[in-house]
């Protein structure tokens, strides 16, 4: 659908690492197919040639890359090495953005790197006074706004570890994490906006924090207002009281080890506890630079956007571009108010040069008739990054038709648990309908069948068969890491699987994702992905959303299709028809549902993921224990004993 001119191509990251790899190895290679084959045949040589290649600060060099990358989980990163996070992301100590927020209705403010530098260096000379040292917790329950990432960045700066979850969470979600791991100090705002509404954060962690007795100190920044009273939230300042008294200086960043934990971040929670996954400030800093200077292209002269949260790992990801020297875009509220091009009108305002979003907004938008590139000038324009689940074929036709034909559309996939991306982009490559572009450098990552055995060309278990450098190196309160190896390496010992469905394949090189393969579907044991159904439905003008699980039934499983109509339409008997020929034409008789029903809500996480497994457990009559972790709990009880489903 699309493909770089050799000018582009020439003008890459990835074009001056290989001429880098081949000067420093005498090799020969000549593509991004020689540089795949070489990162993951020789991993250790793959990364010591990119720690030098993206310009790590450390006061140490590593002794050793990594002890065996077999050893999975346990393998050891970067041993030796001393540095910290923070002084790699704030290397740029100029007068350039670093930042420009724009708050729903508002315009855009912009701080500089050096503005940038020198709030971080206040909040971490308060976090000091407070008693904070390295290895403490620090935590945002805050909106994306700029003193979010300041705040991380002074944490990061002592060696504190970060933590933050989006401020829709309610109070059970944010007690689910916050208080597994037991922060000294948590920053809020006073709310949020969204959709033309303002919401108080302040009631919620007022009850959070009592629960909380870890909490020393509550830091309230004021946004979308002033200052509001805080009488009511034990331990609370304002931002402007904690900082006073502490002057803009040189920062001093603890230099620790490449281990030292640096995130935890939280899965979804929706079937349980969230898992606490604990993540390394070298490793999230060499993957993150891998994927945004050579995967994404990454230039001091670009402007990134990605519509995220904070409980996103897609926030973190992002906030890695300051150690680029790029200018990134924060933005906090609806994407679709006042209106649903409100993104797009920002993309022209502030030149974003990457636009990052999830595949259900781009969806969204078609449904809505949106189409920017008859409104907006995007010139500037020149990648497109997709994530949260799988694009749909028809969403590369909408982008390539309505939003700009030259762009490079990178459909990324990955996960929470490595802060990063499994397959993702290749600016040196061309773009094929309905694939990931490539797989990661130095990610051996297969199609695996049952048997453990990699395939190209049909669908298979997603596996990475080789260590990287962003796997957590535990989970929180974990201590014989029975929990982590329970997560990922049981089904396949020593290999990293990680629970989704997809096919490589072998022409292109790209990658297909049919979804989680915990949710596939298995009627008369033929494993079908959920992706492959939805990508059919909801291609059909009359239906609004979708959601299909598998219920066991009479021995077999049994495939279920909840269809949420477009306003004033229904699922009758037409529609239902439709459906019904639509999918048995464009996938397989096998991929019909035994069974449709209308409900009136799709119910999704705070990420903007359907809840396939949430969902499969109600119409079992089996528990869902975290509600909190969905966007719209109240539409789980849509799903509860359909008479539908009896019969």
């Amino acid at each position: 659908m699309w493909k770089p001119s050799q000018q582009a191509v020439d003008r890459t990251n990835m074009v001056r690492f290989i001429k880098y790899v081949n000067e420093r190895k005498s090799s020969s290679l000549s593509g991004f197919d020689d540089l795949y084959r070489w990162s993951v045949d020789d991993i250790p040589d793959f990364w010591e040639a990119f720690w030098d290649f993206s310009g790590v600060i450390a006061s140490r060099r590593f002794d050793q890359v990594v002890d065996d990358v077999r050893k999975m989980p346990g393998a050891k990163w970067f041993s030796g090495a001393r540095l910290n996070f923070a002084e790699n992301l704030l290397r740029y100590r100029d007068n350039r953005a670093a930042l420009i927020f724009v708050g729903e209705g508002r315009e855009p403010v912009t701080t500089t790197y050096a503005e940038l530098y020198n709030l971080v260096s206040r909040i971490a000379s308060a976090l000091k006074a407070e008693g904070v040292v390295a290895g403490d917790r620090v935590v945002g329950f805050m909106p994306n706004v700029p003193e979010t990432i300041a705040a991380m960045l002074a944490a990061a700066s002592l060696g504190a570890i970060w933590s933050s979850c989006s401020p829709d969470f309610g109070t059970r979600g944010v007690l689910d994490r916050f208080g597994q791991i037991e922060p000294k100090v948590l920053f809020t705002t006073t709310g949020y906006v969204y959709n033309g509404k303002e919401f108080s954060s302040l009631v919620k962690i007022s009850d959070a924090v009592s629960q909380i007795p870890s909490v020393r100190k509550v830091v309230v920044v004021p946004y979308p207002h002033g200052n509001a009273d805080l009488t009511n939230v034990r331990g609370a300042v304002s931002l402007d009281d904690f900082l006073a008294g502490h002057n803009p200086g040189n920062l001093t960043f603890q230099q620790l080890p490449a281990d030292h934990p640096l995130y935890i971040m939280y899965s979804s929670g929706t079937t349980g506890l969230p898992k606490c996954m604990v993540q390394s400030a070298g490793g999230i800093l060499l993957h993150h630079a891998k994927e945004l200077m050579l995967h994404t292209d990454l230039h001091r002269e670009d402007t990134v956007f990605y519509f995220t949260t904070c409980g996103w790992m897609m926030w973190n990801w992002m906030v890695s571009s300051l150690s680029i020297g790029a200018s990134l875009v924060l933005f906090d509220g609806s994407p679709f108010h006042p209106a649903p091009e409100v993104l797009w009108k920002l993309a022209e305002q502030v030149g974003i040069t990457v636009f990052g979003t999830s595949a259900k907004y781009l969806a969204a938008l078609e449904k809505e008739g949106v189409k920017p590139a008859e409104k907006f000038d995007l010139h500037k324009l020149r990648a497109i990054l997709s994530t949260g689940s799988p694009l749909l074929p028809e969403s590369y036709d909408y982008v390539y038709r309505d939003i700009k034909k030259d762009v490079q559309l990178a459909s990324i996939s990955g996960g929470t648990d490595l802060n990063g991306c499994f397959a993702l982009g290749n600016p040196m490559g061309p773009v094929h309908r309905g694939e990931l572009q490539c797989r990661g450098l130095a990610m051996r990552v297969e199609a695996f069948d049952d048997h453990g055995r990699p395939v190209t060309d049909r669908k298979g278990e997603l596996v990475c068969a080789a260590a990287f450098p962003s796997m957590p190196i535990g989970f929180w309160n974990d201590p014989d890491g029975s929990k982590y190896r329970k997560a990922y390496f049981e089904r396949f010992p020593g290999v990293w699987h990680h629970g989704d469905f997809i096919e490589v394949h072998s022409e292109t090189g790209g990658v297909i994702v049919y979804g989680r393969s915990d949710a596939t579907l298995n009627p008369g044991g033929v494993r079908i992905g959920t992706a492959e159904i939805y990508r059919v439905v909801e291609n059909i003008p009359e239906v609004a959303d979708s959601l299909v699980v598998g219920q066991d039934w009479k021995g077999d499983v049994r495939v279920i299709l909840f269809v949420k109509p477009a306003p004033g339409l229904a699922l009758d008997e037409a529609l239902e028809k439709k459906i019904r020929t639509a999918i048995r034409t464009q996938t397989s008789p096998r991929h019909v549902p035994a069974k449709m029903v209308q409900v009136s809500d799709i119910p999704y996480t705070i990420n903007m993921k359907k809840v396939e497994l949430a969902v499969r457990n109600v119409i079992h009559g089996l528990p869902v224990t975290n509600r909190d972790a969905l966007r719209n709990p109240e539409a789980l009880d849509l799903y509860k004993d359909i008479p539908a489903l009896q019969v």
